[in-house]
């Protein structure tokens, strides 16, 4: 991962001259900032770990596996949202974890943790450093020092039973790591969210991830049979069977714990046959709520599509636009929704013909495959168009959400109008664009990207604007998160998500499995 962007360097692509003058007509924008400076020039606050404590962490993990460099410390300074990228760009002194120790068993991180304890240093996971709600901030607070426990090491597939269609998977392994291992014995996890090149299985777990594939393969949480975790009480092996009457379900507590109770190690996930086949159709609907209305009739009389998405008249129109511009594949006008059919042949054209005939009678008309495959050829790519976007002074960033179908279209409304009015208070010319991500029989998630012209300090710019939305998400009745997870941005509207008591029973976990506070510090639990 680049330490200032997304991804890939070779990957990332400037705007073309064409979309630079789209910019310029939709946003009134078009400087580039060229003053970005390079890692090299980058300015670090000097690590405050005590040389005592190197020693000490060294002797546990090795001498190559802890680093208090600023070239190992630079790449762990925070996530991928966009102020995390803004921040990166400044030359003010920065924030970044005091040192990095990659630990390689259970031991080590059980004595790493229990060293930190003693010396009041803060710890944060690190798997693939892709969180965009400062998931992975090195939040010092009143600790004497943050470390970045990275997990890369843990990175085996541990155990297939083939028979119960389980893995065990190293918390290190990133998305294609995982998919090449089980491919190998013919099988597949089949989460793709679009952090899936960089996230890694740990994350994916501690997060509450959602992949692309959601429809047809659940959301991470779904998958999830047992894990292990280590916490500085000690270590947890959790999910003996299927299913359980045996009390509360402890494996909740640590899904979607975001490093606060404890370090995931590894995960026992459902995993299912390479699919023999795939079949794309791309369908385009008059408008959202025709839309929104034929994906909630194919998901309650489940006709079985892997991939089910739509994408408002905006979001359409903006990507129609760009297409011209750069002279690829068109859509149609109006709302373009996406369908991906995986499995054996049979069972593939059994659920295709059945959602065809449901988007048909709901108003649908069939673009064919090619739009579809153009969106699976290019799903992973976005960021990298956000990074572009950032450098020709735009303002680009997502937010989402999640509620019941009868809610969405008012909470729709809600956040586009406080993320609008938010943004032209400041005199920003702005676009809000949005896609229903995820659908379940109840209820869909709501993805939205907002483009803007980047006005004074475009951190302060965003922030306000994301407070407004966050706030009408709470007053509209959505969930503050539906997969992007809490960290630091979303925590100070827990309160109002889980209700008090819900807090106080966060905070008593916690005290009982992290006595000292270590673990992720001003993350989850306000």
């Amino acid at each position: 991962m680049s330490w200032d962007a997304w991804g890939d360097p070779a990957l990332a692509k400037p705007l073309s001259d064409d979309i630079r003058a789209l910019l310029e007509q939709l946003l009134g924008v078009s400087a580039a900032d060229g003053s970005a400076p390079t890692a090299d020039e980058v300015v670090l606050r000097p690590s405050a770990l005590p040389e005592q404590d190197l020693s000490a962490l060294a002797a546990i993990v090795g001498e190559w596996n802890v680093s208090a460099a600023d070239a190992d410390r630079l790449p762990r300074a925070g996530g991928k949202s966009t102020p995390d990228l803004l921040r990166r760009r400044s030359r003010e002194p920065q924030d970044a974890p005091d040192a990095v120790v990659l630990p390689g068993t259970e031991e080590e991180i059980a004595a790493v943790l229990a060293h930190c304890s003693r010396r009041r240093i803060a710890v944060v996971p690190f798997g693939g450093g892709t969180s965009v709600v400062g998931g992975v901030d090195p939040i010092r607070g009143a600790f004497t020092a943050v470390l970045s426990l990275d997990l890369r090491r843990f990175d085996a597939l541990l155990d297939l039973d083939e028979v119960s269609g389980e893995a065990v998977l190293g918390a290190g392994l990133t998305g294609p790591q995982a998919e090449q291992l089980l491919a190998a014995r013919g099988f597949e996890l089949g989460h793709y969210p679009q952090s899936f090149r960089y996230a890694t299985i740990g994350g994916f777990a501690a997060t509450r991830s959602s992949g692309q594939n959601s429809a047809g393969h659940g959301r991470f949480d779904d998958m999830v049979r047992g894990l292990r975790v280590v916490t500085p009480a000690g270590a947890l092996d959790l999910g003996r069977a299927p299913a359980s009457a045996a009390g509360p379900d402890l494996r909740q507590l640590f899904i979607g714990s975001e490093g606060t109770l404890g370090v995931i190690t590894a995960v026992r996930l459902r995993v299912h046959p390479l699919p023999a086949v795939k079949v794309h159709e791309a369908w385009s609907f008059p408008d959202f709520a025709t839309g929104a209305a034929a994906l909630r009739a194919v998901e309650q009389q489940g006709t079985g599509p892997t991939v089910l998405r739509l994408s408002d008249e905006i979001e359409t129109g903006v990507n129609l636009a760009m297409a011209e511009k750069i002279g690829g594949d068109q859509v149609a006008a109006g709302c373009l929704a996406v369908t991906v059919f995986e499995g054996t042949e049979e069972q593939t054209a059994a659920r295709h013909e059945r959602t065809r005939a449901v988007l048909l009678a709901a108003g649908g008309t069939s673009l064919g495959a090619e739009p579809a495959r153009a969106w699976e050829h290019g799903r992973f790519n976005a960021p990298y168009l956000r990074d572009a976007l950032l450098d020709c002074g735009a303002l680009c960033e997502t937010l989402e959400t999640a509620t019941d179908w009868s809610n969405l279209d008012a909470l729709k409304t809600a956040v586009t109008s406080a993320l609008q009015s938010t943004l032209q208070e400041g005199g920003s010319s702005s676009l809000v664009m949005c896609h229903i991500s995820h659908v379940y029989p109840t209820g869909a998630s709501l993805y939205f990207t907002v483009l803007g012209a980047q006005q004074g300090d475009p951190i302060t710019q965003w922030a306000a604007a994301k407070t407004a939305a966050c706030d009408a998400i709470m007053a509209a009745g959505g969930t503050i998160t539906h997969h992007h997870a809490v960290g630091a941005d979303h925590r100070p509207w827990m309160s109002q998500e889980i209700g008090d008591l819900g807090v106080s029973i966060l905070r008593a976990v916690k005290d009982a499995v992290d006595p000292a506070g270590i673990l992720n510090p001003g993350k989850l639990i306000p």
